[in-house]
Order: C-alpha cells, then structure tokens, then sequence
C-alpha cells in the first residue's frame, strides 16, 4: 500500500482519532486528515465558557510526533448544538470537505471515518462521489445512543453504515447495538489501544515531585470530559463514603467540560474541598506522569464506547476501578487489573475504591496484560483490512 493515498474524515486528530492513523503511516503514501471544527466553540478563546474548550480546533489537533506524509485539513462547520441542526450537519460537513478536496487537487484511494456522524456520512458521500472504498469506526455514542434515539437518526446512521465497505467497532457491546439495525455491512471489533512509547511503568515518586503532589497521600485519579455521561456526580458521592473510613489521600479529576461548575458546588456542599481537587485540562503528552503518580485510576461512566484512557492506565501498569458499561468489561476480565461496579452506584464505587487502596497490587502482571491492547499490535489488524482493499 506503499503506494496508496488515504482520507481520513475524523472529529478531532488527537488521543484516539490521532493514534491509529499515525500508526499505519508507513503504510501509504500520503494520508490526508479532514478535522472538523465548529468556529462558534472559538469564542472560548476569549471568554470563560468551559463547555466549548474541548471543541475548538486548537484543543481538537495534537502535532506531537506528527509523520512528514500526514497532511491536515482544518474543516470549519459552523452549526447550532441542537438536534435538528446536528441532524443537517452531514450535507453541510460533506460539502465543506469535497470543495477542499477539489481546491487542493488530492488524490486518494481510501477513505476512512471516525464516528458513524458527521463523518461517516461524509465518508459514505465520498465514496458514492469518487468510487473510492469506504471505512467506518463506531467509537461510542454515535451507535449506542445516536440511532437509536428516533426513526430519522436510525434511518441516518444505517445508511452510513450500509454505505461502508466495511465497519469497525471498538466493543463487543458496540456489536451488539450494531446487530439491533438493520445492517449487512461486515463489521470487525478492534479496541483502542495505546502507545508504549508513551505510556509505560514510571518511578511513582519521580512522578509526583515533577508534579509537586504529596509523596504520604494515596492518589485517586480519573481524566475524562466533566459531562453527565462520565459519571462524575457518583465518583464525589463515593468519596463522602471513602471519607468516612480514611483521609490519607486525595482524589484528582483532570478534565474540563460543561459541568465545571456544578462538580464544584458539590465537592463543596459535600466539605470535601481538600480531598477532591478539579485539576482542568492537561496535555495529552502529560498525562503518563499523572498516571503513574497515583496507586488507582478511577473511572464512574455510565455509557463508554471503549475508553482509551483505561488501557493506558493498564500501561502504566496502575489498577483500574470503573463501571460495567461499554468494552470495559471486555478488558478487565479479571480483579488481577481492577475492580468493577454498576453505573450509578456510589455505595459500591465507594467499598471498591476502599478496597483497592487497600490493595497490593501487581503492577508487573498489568503492564503485561496490557501489552496486547497497544497501537503496535492492534495497527497490524487495522492494516489487514486495509490491504483487503487493493
């Protein structure tokens, strides 16, 4: 494929969007990458409004390590956050890519979208325009939720997906969702994976002088987006649980998001001001030494795709704690890397948490397991269906 020229459609070319099209670079030629942007989340720029940051474009790109033949292609769509404007965004999405496809005169031979919508309708228009082959990864809520929400999102999100020469998705509960529409297209399962080159066992106390966190306190750590979805509300109610039983340690939430505000009302309603701290933001080339400075990495979701950030805590060889939702379950599959519990249920996310703490665990035996999860070896299958295509 040496030879090849690939198209990559994608919400944002960084974490997990950004991982697997640098790993398979050596095997084209050129790969274009089409990130989508909304101009209005600029005006975080300028004024504090935390549910925008994750959305502008400079929060969107990582340049870190960025391969010579990747190309990026900014795609502003401007668009209302509601439900009929999202519902539109695919035309408006697809015709801004397709106008810089012909201003820039690229040639390609693949097309590959991330996400079932906006991009995988993007993709599948590509694919009718240019008679080019057709790849699409269903990540998260774009097929749990996205088309089972209303006729119009099923009808939307089975055209892509029938549109697709072929389907990626990160879960097995993933599949499952896919099995509910009405979809003949074949789909392969590949979970996210993470980069050893980035994530990898670390001196724990190096890592916290770096940081200049308490070397005599236990370190629960979570980094995820502050919305609904991500369950923090139930990781605070834990800790008012965890506080009832010891105090030797602090809780760290890295992320920024909508509910900012609302979190900190209630870690201060709840008088837990010292032990759980809203850190914000944190560059994703940062975030190994925040991994390695804790003993656990906590993760309360109640809806996941498969989140990448739980394989790269297994990298770090830390214990994880989180919920049963999405492909969580299908990588701890054992309590020799982390404890699970229902979504929702702080009473219990409490007694696990407590338990792992309590817990002497084998960092060695999880860096290990976590070796099969790692871009290196999960790029090798994306390239397999890839070469199906010549």
């Amino acid at each position: 494929m040496n030879d090849k020229n690939l198209l990559v459609i994608c919400d944002a070319y960084r974490s997990f969007q950004k991982d697997p099209i640098d790993s398979v670079s050596n095997k084209f030629k050129n790969i274009f990458v089409f990130v989508r942007y909304n101009p209005i989340s600029e005006i975080s720029n300028y004024v504090h409004i935390p549910s925008l940051y994750v959305h502008r474009l400079s929060s969107k790109i990582d340049l870190t390590n960025k391969p010579s033949n990747i190309s990026l292609h900014p795609t502003p769509v401007l668009y209302l956050p509601t439900d009929s404007q999202y519902k539109k965004l695919g035309e408006k999405h697809f015709k801004y890519v397709d106008s810089l496809i012909q201003k820039n005169k690229l040639q390609f031979d693949l097309v590959h979208s991330h996400f079932t919508w906006s991009s995988g309708y993007v993709g599948a228009k590509i694919k009718e325009k240019y008679g080019v082959p057709f790849i699409v990864t269903a990540h998260g809520y774009d097929i749990y939720k996205l088309p089972f929400k209303d006729k119009e999102w099923k009808s939307k999100i089975e055209y892509v997906l029938n549109s697709a020469d072929s389907i990626i998705t990160v879960s097995k509960s993933n599949l499952e969702c896919i099995k509910k529409l009405d979809v003949t297209t074949s789909v392969n399962v590949l979970p996210n994976g993470y980069k050893q080159d980035l994530f990898y066992p670390m001196d724990s106390h190096e890592c916290r002088k770096l940081l200049d966190f308490p070397i005599d306190k236990k370190i629960i750590l979570t980094i995820g987006n502050l919305e609904e979805v991500k369950g923090h509300k139930y990781l605070i109610e834990s800790i008012s649980n965890v506080v009832k039983h010891r105090r030797d340690f602090v809780c760290l939430i890295v992320g920024v998001g909508k509910l900012e505000k609302k979190l900190d009302r209630q870690i201060r309603s709840a008088n837990l001001q010292d032990c759980i701290k809203l850190i914000g933001s944190k560059p994703h080339n940062e975030i190994p030494l925040w991994i390695n400075a804790c003993d656990i990495f906590v993760l309360p979701s109640l809806r996941e795709g498969n989140p990448t950030v739980l394989v790269e805590c297994l990298g770090c060889g830390k214990p994880f704690v989180g919920t049963k939702v999405g492909g969580i379950p299908e990588i701890i599959v054992s309590d020799e890397y982390g404890l699970l519990v229902k979504p929702g249920n702080s009473n219990e996310l409490a007694e696990k948490i407590l338990k792992a703490l309590d817990r002497v665990w084998d960092s060695n035996r999880i860096y290990e397991y976590a070796g099969k999860f790692s871009w290196s070896k999960i790029s090798k299958k994306l390239v397999d269906i890839y070469s199906s295509f010549e």
